[in-house]
């Protein structure tokens, strides 16, 4: 059987995605084949897309790594049958009509929560969840420091740092976007990119972790605005790959700097993530300790203009396809 599905023939521009009829997946054994109503868009795919980050082996080099919508089969019997309305982390895959999807991955779609909604969770929580909780073992009291704060990462770290009893502050690039950190939680922002932050930090009293996306061009700064025994988590390099390192404070302030992906993780570590978003982020927004961030939705056949939009920063939280009827790529 096939199916459509945004596909990508070399690395590019937005110019190099094209609707195409595929094979549709199968799904084995202790998988479910969902009929995707609502695909996150996550600056992960516009990396991928332009060949910088290519998906692990055995991977379908399909775009897309989240996805909501309807269980149409199961690989095996087990929690989800044909029918459930489900959401849920994908290697691969998302930007398509059907998608496979782990079931230990699956969370049940709550009937209070929207397909767009539902599809912008998983990535960004769990990458929260992951480097907050198991990485920095961020704890009450401490405090936090989230690089590009608007994005749907930032946006979900935040909100976490909150829930978790931090104190949280947070960089963002214009005015709109740091009125929407404040919004969420985090008690000052400020904006990296006109000089170095390190000052506003100590002034603060410094941080015991920082959520970097950015990498080489805030090294310097994060290393001088740790606390002792800070920990700088580098969940990114879209500021460069590359920058000089004075050992003296790591050493003297005993500080962690931790490499963290979420797409490498093994299925048994992004299962227990799921499970963290299901009993904890789920009801914490059902009852509205935390907040929905979805800033756009775009029909799945304009992927492009929702490539454009995250590109060119702006927005404030998550893109999100949605995925009716589709005949042409716009």
């Amino acid at each position: 059987m096939s199916m459509q599905a945004v596909v990508q023939h070399r690395p590019g521009g937005i110019e190099t995605l094209s609707l195409e009829v595929v094979e549709r997946p199968m799904p084995g054994p202790g998988q479910l084949l969902v009929r995707v109503l609502a695909a996150g868009v996550n600056r992960a795919d516009v990396v991928q897309r332009e060949g910088h980050y290519p998906p692990p082996a055995g991977v379908t080099p399909l775009l897309g790594l989240e996805v909501a919508g309807i269980v149409e089969a199961v690989g095996s019997a087990g929690r989800f049958q044909p029918g459930d309305a489900v959401f849920g982390l994908v290697p691969g895959g998302g930007y398509a009509e059907y998608a496979v999807l782990e079931a230990d991955l699956a969370i049940p779609k709550p009937d209070w929560l929207g397909w767009a909604e539902a599809a912008s969770l998983p990535e960004v929580w769990m990458t929260a969840w992951l480097n907050m909780v198991e990485v920095a073992r961020l704890a009450e009291g401490e405090s936090l420091l989230v690089h590009a704060g608007a994005s749907g990462v930032g946006a979900a770290t935040i909100q976490l740092g909150r829930l978790l009893g931090a104190r949280v502050f947070a960089s963002a690039s214009s005015a709109p976007k740091q009125t929407f950190c404040r919004e969420l939680g985090a008690e000052r922002v400020f904006k990296a990119r006109d000089g170095g932050f390190a000052p506003l930090m100590k002034e603060a009293g410094g941080v015991d972790v920082i959520l970097d996306p950015v990498g080489g061009a805030y090294l310097a700064d994060n290393i001088a605005s740790l606390r002792q025994d800070g920990r700088l988590i580098l969940i990114g390099v879209m500021g460069g790959s590359h920058a000089g390192l004075n050992l003296g404070p790591v050493l003297v302030k005993r500080l962690s700097v931790r490499g963290s992906t979420l797409r490498s993780q093994p299925v048994e570590v992004k299962a227990r993530l799921a499970r963290a978003l299901e009993r904890t982020i789920l009801p914490a927004l059902h009852d509205g300790a935390v907040r929905l961030t979805v800033d756009t939705t775009f029909p799945f056949a304009q992927v492009g203009a929702a490539h454009t939009h995250m590109e060119a920063d702006r927005n404030l939280g998550k893109i999100v396809l949605t995925m009716p009827a589709v005949t042409t790529l716009s």
